[in-house]
């Protein structure tokens, strides 16, 4: 019976296609590889289609089909003519085999002869067809270049002209006015004010001028003074597109520029030399009331001991009654609070030193608020603890981290109304390096935004009573450890003090600060 392709390829092509593409993507070359292997798939099926009606029929419609996708897909995916070349040829690899076992002699030679004319009339279409594409790709990305060659060379050559005599490079800011309208403007200005570079040239410079100091360096920037002649440095707050003002130093300068008089201003950020001059003025504002504190604490404890003592000693042996044992109890109690304010100065007022040991949050944080429940149960407040059970223990000092958890509990009673909720929340933080934990203490009173900026500073209180160095010494405390502690408020959604502390060495070493 003479051989029969249809019925050679009805029986074998879903075993040629499967070994074609498992070969073509393990073996051939890594591009191949990095193909998605369904994608493989479906090539090889589209050319084994083609294959089949060309060898069965003669007809190459589908092999022309083919060689035009397979040309523009493996062209945009960087593949040579070779690749493609082999990725045919494996057609003839996987069925032969086949036909070897199926076909005598003469029927394998003259089979042969077919896949051979098929093979070659695909390679020499696919070549002309891949080079044709490769050329055009050439030409065009050739006129791209050359287009964007002498776009790049007349921007050039326009920036060489106007700007050859500035320096568009260095750290500070500088921008040439015409009218007080910026006309040029270097990279550094644009990231000072955080803006991109279209966004600033054609604004006025008084647009990135905190409007408090607009009118103050309006006369610099109006270009009144004669050409050559400049300014001694001037401060000023900056204004930057998310809307912050940061401290700058402007120096002006009138000049010629395209032949039209105009004025170059150079902005230095200060930021870092205000901070800095701000915590000198401030250290020394501190040490200056640490030592009045002291010496002030020890004049009045001493006398404060003895009446205190006096106090006790005749609360035991009078026999008093009525209103007058309520004034000797009111007496003491005064007492004991004066007490503790002087221990408040004191701490605040001498160095800060560590004591280390492991301490472990989640046993501190219910402690403390078993500690208060006395002043909770006072206003009917819901106390709420959501502690992580995945917390670590770190390495601090036991006693001043507890007196720090209970001033933040403390100054959250008192600004909480009756019956509201307190939330004590504690969390191991991850993806940082040191790693670290947090502990939130959370009640539902907004602190006013005028209040904000000063409520870590020592003796600011907006209470009738207090020293105002609660939330001072606990970021003393906080800071002493390496930690943070930060505030977030809303009207809505009240007040949470948050502080982040390293875990450190838990093995529990003093510590001086």
């Amino acid at each position: 019976m003479p051989f029969d392709w249809s019925e050679f390829f009805d029986s074998h092509s879903k075993s040629i296609i499967e070994e074609w593409a498992h070969r073509l993507h393990t073996e051939v070359h890594p591009l191949y590889a990095e193909r998605p292997i369904e994608e493989l798939y479906w090539t090889v099926g589209q050319a084994m289609d083609a294959n089949c009606q060309a060898i069965i029929q003669g007809d190459y419609t589908l092999i022309n089909r083919f060689i035009n996708k397979i040309s523009q897909l493996r062209l945009a995916g960087g593949f040579s003519i070779n690749l493609v070349v082999m990725a045919f040829e494996l057609f003839r690899t996987v069925t032969l085999p086949k036909l070897y076992e199926e076909t005598s002699r003469d029927e394998l030679y003259r089979c042969l002869i077919q896949i051979n004319e098929c093979l070659t009339y695909t390679y020499h279409c696919f070549i002309d067809f891949f080079e044709e594409l490769h050329q055009q790709e050439l030409v065009n990305y050739t006129r791209r270049l050359e287009a964007d060659v002498e776009a790049r060379t007349a921007e050039l050559l326009e920036s060489q002209l106007k700007f050859k005599n500035l320096i568009e490079e260095i750290n500070d800011g500088y921008v040439i006015l015409q009218n007080e309208v910026i006309v040029f403007a270097n990279p550094a200005f644009c990231d000072m004010h955080e803006c991109a570079v279209e966004e600033v040239l054609g604004n006025r410079f008084d647009a990135f001028v905190y409007p408090s100091d607009r009118r103050r360096l309006g006369r610099l920037c109006s270009g009144g003074m004669p050409a050559g002649n400049g300014l001694a440095p001037v401060e000023y707050m900056r204004l930057t597109h998310s809307g912050k003002s940061k401290p700058t130093e402007l120096s002006v300068k009138s000049t010629c520029y395209g032949a039209t008089q105009s004025t170059i201003c150079i902005c230095r950020d200060i930021t870092e030399r205000v901070t800095m001059a701000a915590k000198v003025r401030e250290a020394e504002r501190m040490a200056y009331i640490g030592r009045i504190t002291t010496s002030l604490s020890h004049e009045i404890r001493n006398p404060l001991s003895a009446m205190k003592m006096n106090l006790q000693i005749l609360q035991r042996n009078l026999n008093l009654q009525g209103n007058d044992r309520r004034r000797l109890d009111i007496s003491l109690r005064e007492m004991q609070r004066l007490e503790g304010i002087l221990e408040q100065l004191l701490d605040f007022a001498k160095p800060l030193r560590l004591h280390r040991a492991p301490c472990d949050l989640n046993r501190f944080l219910p402690s403390c608020v078993e500690l208060l429940e006395s002043r909770f149960d006072e206003r009917h407040l819901s106390i709420h603890l959501q502690l992580d059970p995945a917390m670590p223990q770190i390495s601090a000092d036991p006693n001043k981290l507890r007196r720090a958890i209970l001033n933040l509990l403390i100054n959250a009673v008192e600004a909480s109304g009756p019956r509201d909720h307190i939330h004590v929340i504690s969390r191991s933080v991850t993806g940082e390096s040191p790693r670290r934990v947090e502990f939130a203490v959370a009640n539902p009173a907004a602190i006013p935004d005028e209040v904000l900026p000063d409520i870590f500073k020592p003796f600011f209180t907006t209470k009738l009573e207090g020293t105002g160095l609660g939330l001072t010494n606990v970021k003393r405390v906080v800071q002493a450890h390496g930690g943070t502690v930060t505030v977030e408020t809303d009207p809505k959604a009240g007040t949470v003090f948050r502080v982040r502390l390293p875990i450190g060495d838990v093995d529990g070493q003093d510590s001086g600060c």
